[in-house]
């Protein structure tokens, strides 16, 4: 985590000079995090190199979420050439570390969260956005048999893969046609900031720059069925009926239809990008989330939407190639 070179030359022109540039983090993208430290005053630096990353998205969705009332980290300086954008400073209060300190207010926080997702899906997508559409949810859920499957050792029918989804996934498309809605796709509680700020404000957004136009039920699975720590099933349920309570007029039973089959396709997905993130990127630390990831798929498999799905998983991939194979 060694700072890019132009930053202090980028800092310097906006007023940062001499600021101390620390680490903070990384992600599984290309983007590194630093927090920049001043006298009275910090702020966030993201460097994401343009040959790899482009800055231009995660600029508009910030205008666009701080449009709606919420709150996202608004940029203070910007080099798009170098692929530097100093940002607002949300602290250090991320969820997911939060709640494994004391996890006495979880409900409270994810229920704050669902009051997010249920604004977001009260206004229709911005113009322009890109769809999350066929192509590109069957491109993602490739990522199991082309990485998962190898992997582990398994040769899979493909043709059979493919098919098996474009019969589950059919309504879920319908509805993303009819009122798609801004899907954040990676809102989970380490995306999401505790800040001293009121109603919707409350939650920091972080990690949007690849949202689409889509289905509202996604994000609501980016969050209770979260890769990097237990939702337990009582307040996965709770969460979804206040959800639905926030949001009078949707079909219960059609709308948790399309809540498991986008699970599945998200936790497939992610199969296949956390074996990825190992074979090809030497991220082995990833490896150990499988297990749970399994899990939520396992669920989701199990409602009746899913039941070509389910018998392709039951065809293809055996229990011990399944969790089993990541627990020892």
């Amino acid at each position: 985590m060694i700072p890019p070179a132009a930053a202090p030359d980028f800092l310097a022109r906006h007023g940062w000079g001499g600021a101390e540039i620390l680490p903070l983090a990384g992600d599984a993208s290309f983007r590194r995090y630093f927090r920049v430290v001043a006298p009275g005053r910090s702020a966030v630096l993201m460097d994401a190199p343009p040959d790899k990353e482009d800055i231009g998205p995660f600029l508009a969705i910030a205008t666009e979420l701080d449009a709606r009332g919420l709150s996202a980290p608004q940029a203070l300086a910007v080099d798009r050439d170098r692929g530097l954008l100093l940002l607002e400073d949300f602290g250090d209060r991320l969820v997911g570390p939060v709640l494994r300190a004391d996890p006495a207010p979880e409900r409270a926080i994810y229920a704050d969260a669902i009051r997010v997702l249920a604004a977001l899906a009260g206004d229709a997508a911005p113009a322009g956005l890109p769809a999350y559409d066929a192509a590109v949810m069957t491109r993602e859920v490739r990522l199991f048999t082309e990485w998962y499957a190898p992997a582990v050792g398994l040769t899979v029918d493909e043709a059979g893969f493919d098919a098996a989804w474009e019969a589950a996934w059919g309504e879920v498309l319908v509805a993303v046609d009819d009122a798609p809605v801004l899907v954040l796709r990676d809102y989970h509680a380490e995306n999401l900031l505790l800040l001293d700020r009121p109603g919707l404000k409350r939650l920091g957004l972080l990690d949007f720059q690849d949202a689409l136009a889509g289905h509202p039920a996604y994000d609501l699975v980016s969050l209770l069925q979260d890769a990097r720590r237990d939702v337990s099933p009582a307040l996965e349920e709770a969460m979804l009926a206040e959800y639905l309570a926030a949001r009078p007029g949707i079909d219960p039973e059609g709308f948790r239809a399309h809540y498991e089959i986008l699970g599945a396709q998200r936790n497939t997905k992610i199969l296949g990008i956390f074996t990825r993130l190992w074979r090809r990127d030497g991220k082995a630390g990833y490896l150990a989330y499988q297990p749970r990831v399994w899990g939520y798929l396992e669920r989701n498999l199990a409602h009746p939407a899913l039941a070509p799905v389910a018998r392709w998983f039951d065809a293809n991939v055996p229990a011990s190639a399944r969790a089993a194979h990541w627990k020892g």
